[in-house]
Formats: structure tokens, C-alpha cells, sequence
């Protein structure tokens, strides 16, 4: 399997901390943004979205990096971090759509502007507007996260699962970025034994 990747991109994070995890031995390639390379004609035949992370197995194309740590997880027969159970793996999910739908998006608005736009060709400069509109949103998802993780050690099903390497991966970026997050003492503690494990070291940039 190959995968088409940015270093500093967290949607790639979470791909390469779940291959890491699983102990896939995938072909990493690297899209340069700085140089326009996602917006090539073979990266767009693969993704039209332009975007990276793109997972090629044999004739298969998948984008959308929460859809490719699930099918990695699907083919690692002796995987342990999306169960098989349907409880268990609703509540997997729920909190990989949310990862998706809230908590990425909100650190998205600040990382881009403060990261993505310095890596990004043809970017602009940062707005501050976006900034703001990060600023409001991120905090209240991170509120939402932190509650849930009073008493916990991980995210779901009281162990490590798809829905920690989601949830982490743009919290990579909270110096650079400047993410509101530091004050949130579940969600630092949590994120400290995420960066703790194995695969959060070997995927570092």
C-alpha cells in the first residue's frame, strides 16, 4: 500500500499513527505543497478534492484520512483499536464524526492560518478573521472533549482506540498554531499519554 502524505499535514498524522500502530509497512510519499504538488494532474486523478492524505491498495483509491484508518484497521486481522463489537464500534465512530465534523474543523481555522498558509503555494496571508472563528469554536469542542475525559484514560471502550490518533493529531500543531487548548487539564493529560506511545515518536516530523 502507498500513501500520499505532508509531513506537517495532522489529516496524515492520524494515518501514519495508525500504520505505525498496526505495523504496516506502507510507501509513504511525499506531496509538496510548497511546490504546488497536490494540485498536480496525478495527485487529482487520485483525489479530485486536491488534498492529502491519499491511500492507493492495488487499484483502490481512498481519501478522507478518518475513512483510511478504518480500512487500514479493517485489513490488520489482530488489530486492537476498532473493535468488532457494534456497540463498540459505534461509539468508535461517533467520536471519529465528531473528530471530522467539530474538533478538526475548529483547530483547522488557527492551523491553517498560523501553519498550513507558511507550507501552503499561492496561500495568501493569514487572516485574522479565521483566526477568530477558530478561536470561538476551538475551546468549546475542547470543553466538550475535556468533560468527557475526567476519569478516563482514553477516548472509548476504556482503551486506545482509532479515536485517540483522530482526536490527537492536530494537537500537534498547539505551539505552532497557538491552539487554546493548554488549559484543559483532561485533555492535556490525555494528549501527554498519546504522545507517549510508540507511534506518536515514529510518526514525529
Amino acid at each position: 500500500m502507498r500513501l500520499y502524505y505532508h509531513p506537517l499535514s495532522s489529516n496524515s498524522r492520524r494515518v501514519l499513527l495508525t500504520a505505525y500502530h498496526l505495523g504496516l509497512n506502507l510507501e509513504c510519499v511525499v506531496v509538496d505543497l510548497s511546490r504546488g504538488e497536490h494540485k498536480t494532474p496525478e495527485v487529482l486523478r487520485l483525489n479530485p478534492n486536491g488534498r492529502v492524505p491519499i491511500l492507493v491498495d492495488g487499484g483502490f483509491h481512498l481519501w478522507e484520512s478518518h475513512a483510511i484508518m478504518q480500512y487500514l484497521a479493517d485489513k490488520s486481522p489482530e488489530q486492537d483499536i476498532y473493535p468488532q463489537d457494534v456497540s463498540s464500534r459505534a461509539d468508535v465512530n461517533r467520536w471519529l464524526f465528531w473528530s471530522a465534523s467539530h474538533f478538526a474543523p475548529a483547530a483547522g481555522f488557527i492551523i491553517r492560518e498560523r501553519v498550513s498558509k507558511k507550507i501552503v503555494a499561492g496561500s495568501g496571508a493569514p487572516d485574522p478573521r479565521e483566526i477568530a472563528r477558530g478561536e470561538a469554536l476551538l475551546p468549546q469542542a475542547a470543553l466538550v472533549l475535556d468533560r468527557h475525559l475526567a476519569g478516563k484514560q482514553w477516548i472509548a471502550q476504556g482503551k486506545l482506540t482509532l479515536a485517540d490518533f483522530a482526536l490527537a493529531s492536530p494537537l500537534m500543531h498547539t505551539s505552532a498554531a497557538q491552539l487554546p487548548v493548554m488549559e484543559f487539564e483532561n485533555l492535556q493529560a490525555w494528549f501527554a499519554r498519546v504522545q507517549s506511545l510508540d507511534a506518536w515518536t515514529k510518526s514525529s516530523v
